[in-house]
């Protein structure tokens, strides 16, 4: 094995021992049934995976409500299961498992964050409306409190389940937008009650959330936490509202917090624009050219009594990696796109067989002119981001029926083949 401190184990503050700091990072998949259930297609993607070396794997978003979902094909668990989906979600965890790796179930609620076609109208903490071209979203309808209380449950019977079923720990998805992310920003949160004003009130939902799972899984069982380092919006959760919520999960026992950014209105988490840290006031710093977006911010924060943390985004050499390990104070690394065409790539890095990862993001930008990422236009960015993104989902989907990927599909076709498929796939849901 080479003599990387990427293969050294990493030990978590409930006990728990990942078997090294390379973690496969969470990625929508959808590939659930009509029922939303776990399927074939889970056991394929994941068995393939956990066979290419890495330490850890995160779901893609497991939803604890199926009236509001990231996207048709997610699984939800709530209520009563039939023997059929926790057969299914047994199936999915020992397949991934299989060479050593971890499973952890990424649980979440998609909030106003649900494409129209799904629920024509979503909710949030207040009735704001996602603000993007093209009509996805409907206008949200504004939680009551019972239904605050309900969600609360509902993350930990979700959590619950996870552990029954075979998962090795859980991440709390409170960023990029969805649910327990839009109380914690008061430009989405603009509640008069408990749940919202004073961050403190904005962060309770998260942190009553936490409770609960801790509760439903006990002590010695992983709870992860993905937090957005700042929404990147005039005015809503900052870098400074993120580094005190992130002290505050280390006081609730959170095992492990993963730093990301942005959500659909501002989707920086799907690249480096756009993406310009400010730590304090009079202080600013551009992003670090060398690699992981959002890693500033975890070097900053780490400064303060946190969480060990998970960085995603952005590394693709294991110089980079090795360095925001030894360096930044950064415990894991996560790994997303290039795992979506080589999922050996972790085992060849911790083999040494490999110094760097394909950066197929920047091979697929069709370019300045039309859809590329230096345009002006906003739209068109969005566009370039939302085609690239529409790009990896669909190698995803190939992998979870047994094929291999398709590095030569193109960008806009695997954008229209993409929506045409999701609401194809929303017609067609059970509920």
């Amino acid at each position: 094995m080479h003599d990387s401190i990427l293969n050294e184990p990493l030990s978590l503050p409930c006990g728990a021992v990942l078997k090294n700091r390379l973690c496969k990072a969470a990625m929508t998949e959808g590939l659930a049934d009509r029922y939303n259930r776990a399927t074939k297609g889970h056991e394929r993607l994941y068995r393939r995976w956990g066979a290419g070396g890495i330490g850890m794997m995160l779901t893609g978003n497991v939803q604890v409500d199926h009236r509001y979902l990231e996207r048709p094909g997610n699984v939800v668990i709530e209520g009563e299961q039939s023997s059929e989906q926790l057969d299914a979600l047994k199936r999915w965890s020992a397949a991934a498992k299989e060479n050593g790796a971890a499973i952890w179930m990424q649980i979440s609620h998609a909030g106003r964050q649900t494409m129209k076609y799904v629920a024509s109208e979503p909710v949030g903490p207040s009735a704001v409306q996602v603000e993007m071209p093209g009509g996805m979203f409907g206008k949200p309808r504004a939680l009551s409190a019972d239904e605050i209380t309900d969600i609360i449950g509902r993350f930990a019977h979700t959590a619950r389940i996870a552990k029954e079923t075979g998962f090795d720990g859980v991440q709390i998805h409170a960023a990029h937008g969805y649910l327990l992310s839009e109380f914690l920003n008061p430009l989405t949160n603009r509640r008069e009650d408990e749940w919202g004003g004073a961050l403190e009130n904005r962060a309770r939902l998260l942190r009553s959330v936490i409770a609960a799972v801790r509760q439903a899984v006990g002590a010695d069982f992983p709870i992860s936490v993905k937090l957005n380092s700042s929404d990147f919006q005039k005015g809503g959760f900052d870098f400074a509202d993120s580094r005190q919520v992130a002290k505050w999960l280390r006081e609730d026992g959170v095992d492990l917090l993963e730093i990301s950014g942005g959500n659909y209105e501002q989707p920086v988490m799907m690249g480096t624009e756009g993406i310009e840290p400010v730590f304090e006031e009079g202080k600013r710093e551009s992003t670090r050219a060398r690699e992981g977006y959002f890693l500033d911010y975890a070097r900053e924060m780490r400064a303060a009594d946190t969480p060990p943390l998970m960085v995603t985004g952005g590394f693709r050499t294991r110089t980079g990696m090795e360095t925001a390990i030894r360096d930044d104070g950064v415990a894991m690394i996560g790994l997303g796109r290039p795992l979506c065409v080589d999922t050996d790539a972790p085992a060849k890095l911790l083999g040494g067989a490999a110094d760097h990862l394909t950066a197929w993001e920047n091979i697929l930008r069709i370019g300045p002119g039309w859809f590329g990422p230096q345009s002006k236009n906003n739209t068109l960015r969005m566009l370039n981001g939302w085609g690239i993104q529409a790009w990896f989902c669909l190698q995803l989907l190939r992998m979870g029926a047994g094929k291999a990927p398709n590095p030569r599909l193109g960008v806009f076709r695997a954008f229209l083949k993409y929506q045409s498929g999701e609401k194809k796939k929303a017609k067609a849901l059970a509920w």
